[in-house]
């Protein structure tokens, strides 16, 4: 045995307790241990080779516990958080969370690049031969994309418009035309603005060929990658392409967050409705019938955006990192599961 291995039995290093044990029971112990822990003996097969029940195997393996004979250490690479993971997970009612750990001076900045590294790899879990992967606008999706070494055949349809349809080529349809590249599918990208000045030139648009197309997938989406912005300047695109005006206009209504062009409130209800009739993007109904949605977001000043997404029910899965995980552990009451995918405001 050496030092790197994951499980460590060792009797000359048992606690005191450990050594009320006699000699015999220490060496059988560590024995037994080794077998099930090391060698992946089951509790039979242990049984039978020493000679005893499984019954007092299990005791054995128990004690070996209690007593500090078996130290057992669990590994995640170190930029992995894997207890904030999981209890982020369990108090969201989430398929999969995945806390990074962040520089200390990157903790108040939105969306470390390293979220989209491994989300990134998330998405080389997720997806799977045959699936439709849909990508929103976002700085953490392009990060992503960058980042994307393996994905299996699938095609990769752009769920939103650009920020500015001067930088597509460096902006979300090079993500999608990145995946697309990755996993050799089919892309299908959106050459057009997320917003528009009127309800009656995003219908037009709509209708063009190309973004036509595009929107024929949403429906066949079955993984979609979005990112989530709080509404202010800098950290929201929607909020920044708005007037004065309008952004007086939403925030009365109490927007706390926009994800993929649709605002919430801090309960995770959708407000301003309207807006969504000026835009590019995936319907909201479309999200909730996506087997899986992957947000992409992290940083302190993102927390209550996050928090207020999640609790909406649009969202299975997330990225984040554990600045913003630290402040969604105690954001207010425990919100219903995520998986329960109902909509908060009700049909």
């Amino acid at each position: 045995m050496n030092s790197s291995e994951e499980m460590a039995v060792s009797g000359m290093s048992a606690g005191r307790s450990a050594m009320r044990m006699g000699p015999a029971e220490l060496v059988q112990a560590a024995a037994m241990a080794r077998r099930f822990y090391l060698e992946g003996k089951s509790k039979i097969q242990i049984a039978e080779e020493f000679g005893v029940s499984r019954f007092k195997v299990a005791r054995v393996l128990e004690t070996a516990l209690e007593r500090d004979l078996v130290r057992i250490e669990i590994r995640v690479p170190a930029e992995l958080d894997a207890e904030r993971s999981d209890a982020l997970r369990a108090r969201y009612g989430l398929r999969h969370a995945v806390v990074v750990e962040s520089p200390a001076e990157a903790e108040e900045s939105p969306d470390p690049e390293n979220l989209g590294e491994v989300a990134a790899d998330l998405l080389g879990e997720l997806v799977t031969e045959g699936d439709v992967l849909g990508l929103a606008w976002g700085r953490s999706t392009i990060h992503m994309a960058a980042a994307l070494d393996r994905l299996p055949p699938c095609t990769v349809v752009q769920l939103t418009g650009v920020y500015d349809a001067g930088t597509a080529e460096r902006g979300s349809v090079e993500a999608v035309r990145r995946a697309a590249q990755v996993s050799g599918g089919d892309a299908h990208p959106i050459y057009a603005p997320m917003l528009l000045p009127d309800v009656a030139t995003t219908a037009a648009l709509r209708n063009q060929t190309g973004i036509a197309r595009a929107f024929e997938y949403f429906d066949k989406v079955t993984v979609a990658c979005v990112s989530i912005g709080s509404w202010e300047p800098g950290i929201s695109t929607v909020h920044d392409m708005l007037s004065d005006e309008e952004r007086a206009h939403y925030a009365s209504l109490g927007v706390a967050a926009e994800m993929s062009a649709h605002l919430f409130d801090a309960d995770g209800r959708r407000v301003g409705r309207d807006l969504g009739e000026r835009c590019i993007t995936v319907k909201a109904d479309q999200l909730r019938r996506v087997p899986e949605v992957v947000a992409i977001a992290g940083g302190q000043r993102k927390a209550a955006a996050i928090d207020a997404v999640l609790r909406s029910g649009l969202v299975t899965s997330l990225v984040t990192d554990t600045s913003a995980a630290d402040y969604l552990m105690a954001a207010g009451p425990t919100p219903r599961p995520a998986l329960n995918r109902a909509d908060p405001d009700g049909p």
